[in-house]
């Protein structure tokens, strides 16, 4: 059986030429970065290289760059960070209705320490408008988080515009960019963010490696304790084959970017034109034109989504439901109930994101074998009974 990989948003294959770059750091340089002899100067001046190298997909300084385990981490460092260091100045904070679990937990547990949490509400499409920021602001108001591409809809933010309307009332401004950094351009400075959370295994990197931006200047609570590592923001003692990893993804990433968006934008728009056309009652799920050009999102009426991925991987075919971060839960969308998109319909959510590796034969064959699918579980779906009684 071939096995077609249409799960890019919940990881990325890590590139051949990233592997070959990380395994000098695996074996022969394995000193540490900290340490005052060559051993450690070794490992130290690939760290400060990677750097360089994010710091140039997203057009930041590279002192601007702090490296974490994870976006998740940098979410938690952000939010957090940021807040505590804002709090002699005012106790709220704005994030959207559609933020990932990390930055939405994270204000959640401010919330229990005394922070107030205002949730922007989001269009049909997972839109935020630019006006509800606005109209939510307060004197009290220190920090506002949007996201800038949705993982599970696809769904891009107008995240110049919200940060525009943010940093002219002199409040922080930060985004989740862990969707978009190294799947489309991204722009520190012209977008005028704050700070930035980006993942190195979104790109063709490792996994257990990622990044905080933080624009020089702006104040932050250090979200672990302990060295002097990362300008004693981030302590613990560095993931040097990671970040050296990292730091070519995002090289090549920087450099392929219009070729890739090219290959992957037809697949997606492929995907999005022809399976509403095989199966009835589909729906696309985000926003038609401003959306990641690897994603294509659906939630396919009357059968669970569930049920669609274990079919589907037995056909070898790997996609997912909504985050991967909350996929086995079982749990509805606050994505999607935020879209006000029905929780019977979102219970049959299905995202399908692009890689290099992926061809249109892969796009042919979940078009060939996709609708018999949703045909064999719908006949077993009460909901489907009760849609074709309605209709005689």
């Amino acid at each position: 059986m071939n096995k077609i990989y249409l799960d890019h948003i919940a990881g990325t294959p890590v590139d051949s030429d990233v592997v070959e770059t990380m395994l000098p750091y695996l074996k022969e340089i394995f000193g540490n970065p900290q340490s005052l002899h060559d051993f450690g100067d070794e490992a130290k001046s690939a760290i400060d290289e990677a750097r360089q190298k994010v710091a140039g997909l997203i057009n930041s300084k590279p002192e601007e760059i702090y490296f974490t385990s994870s976006g998740t981490e940098s979410n938690n460092f952000a939010i957090k960070g940021l807040a505590l260091a804002n709090q002699k100045k005012g106790d709220h904070i704005i994030i959207s209705a559609i933020e990932h679990q990390s930055v939405m937990y994270s204000a959640k547990s401010l919330e229990k320490s005394g922070f107030k949490i205002t949730y922007v509400p989001v269009d049909k499409f997972g839109l935020v408008n630019p006006d509800d920021v606005s109209k939510n602001i307060t004197k009290e108001t220190i920090l506002v988080s949007v996201i800038y591409a949705s993982s599970e809809v696809g769904t891009i933010q107008p995240v110049k515009d919200i940060s525009k309307i943010v940093r002219e009332k002199g409040i922080v401004f930060h985004t989740d960019a862990v969707a978009a950094a190294g799947n489309m351009p991204v722009d520190v400075i012209d977008s005028g963010i704050d700070s930035l959370s980006l993942a190195a295994n979104q790109f063709y990197g490792p996994k257990g490696v990622a990044a905080l931006f933080i624009r020089k200047g702006v104040r932050i609570i250090p979200f672990m304790d302990g060295g002097i590592q990362e300008e004693g923001r981030r302590a613990g003692t560095e993931n040097v084959p990671g970040i050296v990893g990292m730091g070519k993804a995002a090289e090549i990433s920087k450099q392929e970017m219009s070729k890739r968006n090219e290959c992957l934008s037809k697949l997606r728009d492929k995907l999005i034109k022809e399976l509403p056309q095989k199966i009835e009652n589909a729906y696309l799920t985000g926003h038609t034109d401003k959306r990641l050009p690897h994603h294509a999102s659906f939630c396919i009426e009357f059968i669970e989504g569930e049920s669609m991925l274990l079919n589907l991987s037995m056909e070898g075919i790997a996609v997912s439901s909504g985050s991967a971060c909350t996929s086995k839960a079982l749990k509805s969308s606050h994505v999607l109930a935020a879209m006000n998109i029905p929780a019977a319909l979102a219970q049959g959510s299905i995202v399908f994101s692009f890689g290099m590796s992926n061809k249109t034969e892969d796009i042919d064959f979940v078009l060939k074998v996709f609708p018999p699918i949703v045909e064999k579980l719908r006949k077993m779906s009460p909901l489907y009974k009760k849609h074709l009684d309605s209709k005689l």
